[in-house]
């Protein structure tokens, strides 16, 4: 869902339920109770999942009623804004179309909407890290004045109303279920830990799978990315999961302090959530504030214009040396993390009952 400008921190939400494990390759597969739903894939040399899936394994019914759920436009106040409006599964679920994003009645949004990618890994949510569990994220944008603008106890009357609704709750919980806000929190999380992306260009050269390689410039983009780039954007999923100040000259109109909003520390200010580069390439506009249309201009940033501050990453003090061709290299080999197989993948996206 969209990043929140209403800062919400939530403790983990403590819930049911099993889980069973099977082999897979390139690594381990989290299997749901029927195999006709997306696997849980953690491929090999993967770290293990941050998200506790035994509280809330992902299963067939469970899936597809988040999936649901994330298309509706009902769990706007007014029904017209969904959670798939601002997070589309062909550019990386997020949007391209403007900087900031915009919600409800056409309301403004003061940052660029997060991609939803590997979100198992995640640690923390928003771009300020003010949200620390997949399982209540939702509520931020669902509750945001300029996003959903409603609450959850208004979207479980709607659904209430229902009768596909309730059926998909009793199949997905249990045939006592009813339509509660945890039921309506757990599904989305099974959706949204489902978005799995590892099989670009780049996984399938590490998996050395026959008949893939890098051209020269790539293999000369991911000896420079490794060397300029990866200790924040650390491989394999091309984000550490922590804060960092990257050199951006303060927006003088929407004077966003970043994670200092939530921690209130002047040592945070300034410093925003490491997104992950996985399918970078077709999620522009970038940064916080989507300021760079393009890679080209995200390269030059880093090479050219860093703005010294206290906070500034202490990775970046002495900046970024590349020359021309060295920039082209890393957008080469940076296109080579784009998943055509998850861009593309129909299980993702809903269709009518």
């Amino acid at each position: 869902m969209k990043r929140s400008i209403l800062y919400l921190s939530f403790f983990v939400v403590t819930l049911c339920g099993c889980m069973f494990f099977s082999s897979f390759t390139p690594g381990k597969v989290l299997m749901s109770e029927k195999n006709d739903t997306l696997k849980i894939v953690v491929p090999k040399g993967w770290p293990k999942p941050v998200y506790d899936f035994e509280k809330n394994p992902v299963t067939t019914n469970g899936f597809e009623l988040g999936r649901k759920l994330f298309f509706d436009p009902l769990l706007s106040k007014d029904s017209t804004i969904s959670c798939a409006s601002c997070h589309l599964q062909f550019t990386n679920f997020t949007h391209v179309d403007h900087a900031l994003s915009h919600g409800i009645y056409g309301k403004k949004g003061t940052r660029n909407t997060l991609a939803i990618i590997n979100t198992a890994w995640s640690k923390n949510f928003m771009w300020d890290g003010g949200i620390n569990n997949i399982e209540v994220q939702p509520l931020g944008p669902i509750e945001n004045p300029v996003e959903m603008d409603t609450k959850l106890v208004d979207i479980i009357a709607k659904l209430n109303r229902s009768k596909n609704y309730k059926t998909k709750f009793k199949n997905a919980f249990g045939s006592e279920a009813e339509i509660t806000g945890q039921f309506v929190l757990k599904a989305l999380a099974q959706y949204m830990v489902s978005i799995q992306s590892y099989n670009s260009k780049y996984d399938k050269v590490m998996r050395k799978e026959p008949g893939v390689a890098f051209n020269e410039y790539e293999a000369k983009g991911l000896v420079l990315f490794r060397k300029n780039c990866a200790s924040c954007h650390t491989e394999p999923l091309f984000t550490n999961n922590s804060f960092e100040n990257n050199g951006l000259r303060p927006d003088s109109l929407l004077r966003d302090a970043g994670r200092a909003t939530i921690t209130r520390l002047k040592t945070d200010s300034l410093k925003f959530k490491v997104p992950s580069l996985r399918n970078i390439e077709v999620s522009y506009p970038y940064m916080h504030d989507g300021r760079f249309r393009n890679l080209q201009m995200v390269v030059f940033h880093y090479a050219h214009d860093i703005s010294k501050s206290p906070t500034l990453s202490p990775k970046l003090t002495n900046g970024v040396n590349l020359n021309e061709q060295d920039k082209n290299n890393i957008i080469a080999f940076l296109k080579t993390l784009t998943d055509e197989e998850f861009l593309h993948n129909a299980k993702l996206y809903y269709t009518k009952d």
